[in-house]
């Protein structure tokens, strides 16, 4: 951005009267790059000020609505979603902006909406709420894995592709850890196919539970060694990667399901694969990336 843009939006940011945030999409993260003082006024913590949007966002309205929000600038849509801080109402609209220059989106505008409180905008925001939990229905039955509940293989590929690209661009660096549950043929041959989604599902939950950031993402994938569950992070540092893929592994054997044919420990355990590279420098496309973990 030219620093005399940057100076005038600077300046109509700081004067409208609503919280109003902008983030760089082209990046690694998200960043913030320019919020106006009502905003400011809305986080309780440092600075949001570049730290990640999808970070700023869990903070103030929970991992929940994050999920949405790295939801819609991934797939570069505009939604609006229903949210409460501190005892205050707000409708946040989200909008990709594009410049004349550029084909694709380099910047995402959230405007922080006051509510009303008469009874028209109160049937109104229900009303809104409904439809916008109905097309979060909608896309999660064509994205969602139905074992496990994380993401379904090609809703995983689209998000992979997209944070490959602004990797590529930005020269950063993206971490993978596939998962493996192992064993698991002998513990179907004990349990069935019933109890075996069950525990695919309690694996998937707990591996949830561990993701760091909104913009970690998890998938469960066919691979040719059979099915894994894939997580996607933003971690560049080995070590914390390792750290990170270390906590699953514990998270799903202090689960405690019972695996009576398992030669590893007498509960499920997971095995696990890890991939760091710079997109665009050390393998040649998403794809590629991908099947170094499955």
């Amino acid at each position: 951005m030219k620093p005399l843009q940057r100076k005038i939006l600077e300046q109509l940011i700081a004067g409208c009267a609503e919280p109003l945030m902008v983030a760089g999409i082209d990046r690694p993260d998200w960043p913030v790059v320019l919020c106006n003082p009502a905003f400011e006024a809305l986080v309780s913590s440092e600075n949001p000020l570049k730290r990640p949007l999808a970070d700023v966002v869990e903070e103030l309205v929970g991992r929940e609505i994050a999920l949405e929000v790295s939801e819609s600038v991934r797939s570069l849509q505009e939604t609006t979603l229903p949210v409460e801080v501190a005892g205050r109402e707000f409708l946040v609209v989200l909008r990709p902006l594009r410049l004349e220059a550029d084909r694709d989106a380099r910047f995402f505008v959230t405007y922080w909406r006051s509510g009303g409180h008469n009874v028209a905008a109160a049937g109104e925001h229900e009303a809104q709420q409904a439809l916008i939990k109905a097309k979060r229905r909608i896309r999660d039955l064509s994205r969602d894995d139905p074992v496990s509940g994380l993401l379904n293989s090609n809703a995983f590929a689209e998000i992979l592709e997209h944070d490959w690209a602004v990797a590529a661009r930005e020269k950063s660096r993206l971490a993978l850890v596939s998962f493996a549950l192992d064993e698991f043929d002998q513990y179907i041959a004990v349990f069935g196919r019933h109890a075996s989604d069950s525990c695919q599902r309690r694996v998937a939950q707990a591996i949830r539970r561990c993701l760091r950031r909104a913009s970690d993402v998890a998938a469960r994938i066919d691979g040719e060694s059979g099915d894994r569950m894939v997580v996607l992070s933003h971690a560049s540092e080995r070590d914390r990667v390792a750290d990170f893929a270390e906590n699953i592994a514990t998270a799903v054997r202090e689960l405690g399901l019972h695996h009576p044919r398992s030669s590893v420990a007498k509960f499920v355990t997971v095995s696990y694969k890890l991939s760091i590279r710079e997109a665009g420098a050390d393998v040649r496309d998403a794809r590629e990336f991908l099947a170094e973990v499955l």
